[in-house]
């Protein structure tokens, strides 16, 4: 545990792994929070006082997630933690919120269909990133899906979502594949192979951690080219971009509210202050700039409620706004969720993605996809190129 604490701070715990398969996205969503943090406490604090850090490492183990949870809210009698990536340490983590009655910043994007009074989400419903993409991809490669994904609660329920929108549109699933979490290059062979044989227009993967890099790796040592059947995500990211390398990444589509070179203002002071604390900006990611937010949404809420206790905190958490790197984000007071930007990119040979669409004004969240619909008006896109 790392983190001092004082009777005159906020304490807040903080659960995101620095070890193990998520390690990479997640160490870009603690250096985001952390930066938060000292921006606000160079700024004179919330509320008058500094807000203190108690970070653990769960080391993306998500039963260990939930014995930090309890430790946190418990022992060390904290009430907000920002934290979780995959979705099965987020299930683990939200009885343990409910029971003491805290709150959970979620920094992710998920499959939706859950709402708790005790979690604010920061990252994007499957309206704001799963119907944009879907779109996208049947309008510029084709109908024909190939699903591979990693085996736990996301990628199964996020396929299921993907499943209805391509049918929805027309289009098949030509074949759903999963593989282990610690998937190595392998284990991939066989489905690569598969892919050759059955040769859809477009892969969906929902593989995360590790397997991400080992899977665009294997597929561009097989020959896949991403330039002519590209794998599109919702999760691939500038930090594993990095870490696969720009001739595995290149031709590769993400759907995200954020990426790193958004040519904004507000986003490049980002960058440049994460510069000065890190020594890099490799490891910016979507999910990096939500937890950075939602650390500012956390501290606003303490000085307009003027206390830490968990139900003022919430009554001014709905309806909260910040003006975010990647725009103006609102937390939507009917569910907990953020409208948020959808942007889709395009990785070129430097390793950077490059803007194609995005939507015309931030996306109300529908968690439950209640209007699923792919003409939804709004998801109507704006044409970068």
């Amino acid at each position: 545990m790392t983190g001092n604490r004082n009777e005159e701070s906020w304490p807040v715990g903080i659960l995101f792994s620095q070890t193990g398969v998520t390690a990479i996205i997640e160490q870009s969503q603690l250096n985001g929070a952390l930066l938060a943090i000292d921006e606000i406490n160079e700024a004179g604090g919330a509320a008058g006082r500094p807000i203190s850090p108690i970070i653990l490492d769960p080391a993306s183990d998500p039963v260990r997630y939930r014995t930090m949870a309890e430790e946190l809210l418990g022992s060390l009698q904290t009430n907000v933690i920002f934290g979780c990536y995959m979705s099965s340490s987020r299930k683990e983590v939200l009885p343990v919120v409910e029971r003491y009655n805290g709150l959970l910043f979620y920094p992710t994007l998920y499959e939706g269909f859950e709402y708790s009074p005790n979690v604010i989400y920061g990252g994007a419903a499957p309206n704001q990133n799963s119907l944009p993409l879907a779109m996208y991809l049947m309008d510029n490669f084709g109908s024909r899906f190939y699903f591979v994904g990693s085996d736990y609660i996301y990628p199964r329920e996020s396929n299921r979502v993907m499943r209805n929108i391509v049918r929805q549109g027309g289009g098949e699933v030509v074949a759903e594949k999963y593989v282990d979490l610690s998937a190595g290059p392998e284990d991939f062979a066989p489905i690569i192979q598969h892919i050759a044989e059955v040769q859809p227009d477009v892969v969906f993967s929902t593989v995360v951690g590790t397997g991400t890099v080992n899977f665009y790796r294997a597929y561009h040592e097989a020959g896949g080219d991403g330039l002519q059947r590209p794998i599109a995500s919702l999760t691939t990211n500038e930090a594993e971009v990095a870490a696969m390398g720009n001739a595995s990444a290149q031709g590769h589509i993400t759907a995200a509210p954020y990426f790193r070179n958004i040519v904004t203002r507000r986003n490049m002071d980002f960058l440049a202050r994460y510069q000065a604390k890190f020594g890099e900006v490799e490891t910016v990611t979507s999910a990096c700039e939500a937890a950075y937010f939602q650390v500012h949404l956390y501290a606003n809420a303490l000085r307009l409620a003027g206390a830490g206790n968990t139900d003022q905190l919430r009554s001014v958490l709905r309806g909260a706004e910040f003006e975010a790197p990647q725009g103006r984000i609102k937390v939507d007071p009917d569910n907990n969720h953020a409208y948020l930007l959808s942007r889709i990119a395009r990785v070129d040979d430097q390793g950077e993605f490059i803007l194609e669409r995005e939507a015309s004004r931030p996306i109300k969240p529908d968690p439950y996809l209640a209007v699923p619909a792919l003409n939804d008006w709004a998801n109507t896109p704006v044409w970068i190129r």
